[in-house]
């Protein structure tokens, strides 16, 4: 039980004195910047599943397919 009393002690002393936190204009700018990342990520698996997979979207008369659906003519 000594053990793990001096753990917690030993842990919490290292966060609260030897661990640098960034600051709140650093936090937001990591958040802008990881949002703006998972967003271009997203828009191109988008594009992708939308150039290359089956699926059947009409616009209008025409139907698009996907590269794969003309090529495998799903």
């Amino acid at each position: 039980m000594k053990k793990i009393v001096n753990y917690c002690k030993e842990s919490y002393n290292e966060l609260v004195h030897k661990v640098t936190w960034p600051s709140w204009e650093e936090l937001q700018s990591s958040a802008i910047v990881v949002s703006v990342a998972a967003l271009v990520i997203a828009l191109v698996v988008f594009l992708m599943d939308f150039i290359f997979g089956i699926q059947h979207i009409g616009f209008g008369t025409f139907v698009w397919k996907g590269l794969l659906g003309f090529f495998y003519g799903a």
